[in-house]
């Protein structure tokens, strides 16, 4: 009798349990869905934890992959595909001046690719006609932020945008240095 009290209360419970599932499950509808995807946002969380702190190592121990390694991995996609370089620029480091169009220029050619350069001014109509021609030709484009008219920049943030083309905006000069560096040592 005791064994029968205990399955009964056991019995009650369980339905009491299953009624109270069903009435959270109607008040939330798409509840494993969610449950589903808050454990997938656990997941990315960790593995963009695990990408930052790979970067994070490599950024502070660069001699762990060689330069010209690097370099030559970024101008493998160049091949046979056409940058534009929009911007000019003079760097006046121990008196020597560069062009950083002409450095863009030599390394993209050296690895296969097609050179387009816009300077990025206001020249007005005519001008703004070739930055266009030129973005629609590109495949990849380069783009010097602080050494072209906000007129150049932002139909070149627009068309990369609207296109889904791949856009490099290069904030420092010096970020071209170490690619004259490399190119230079590779020749």
């Amino acid at each position: 009798m005791r064994v029968q009290a205990q399955v009964v209360i056991r019995d009650t419970k369980l339905a009491l349990a299953r009624e109270e599932l069903a009435e959270l499950v109607a008040a939330a509808p798409g509840l494993p869905t969610r449950a589903r995807l808050a454990r997938k946002v656990e997941w990315l969380s960790e593995r963009v934890q695990d990408l930052m702190r790979e970067l994070l190592r490599l950024q502070w121990m660069p001699s762990a992959v060689p330069r010209s390694a690097l370099q030559a991995d970024l101008l493998a996609g160049v091949r046979e595909k056409a940058v534009l370089y929009v911007g000019n620029y003079l760097s006046r480091e121990a008196g020597q001046e560069g062009d950083g169009a002409n450095v863009a220029q030599q390394a993209i050619e050296q690895a296969g690719g097609r050179f387009l350069h816009h300077a990025g001014g206001d020249d007005g109509a005519d001008d703004a006609a070739a930055l266009e021609a030129g973005l629609v030709a590109a495949d990849l484009v380069i783009c010097q932020t602080g050494c072209v008219s906000h007129d150049a920049y932002w139909r070149v943030h627009d068309h990369c945008k609207r296109t889904g083309k791949q856009c490099v905006l290069v904030d420092q000069p010096q970020a071209m240095h170490f690619v004259r560096k490399e190119v230079l040592a590779a020749s």
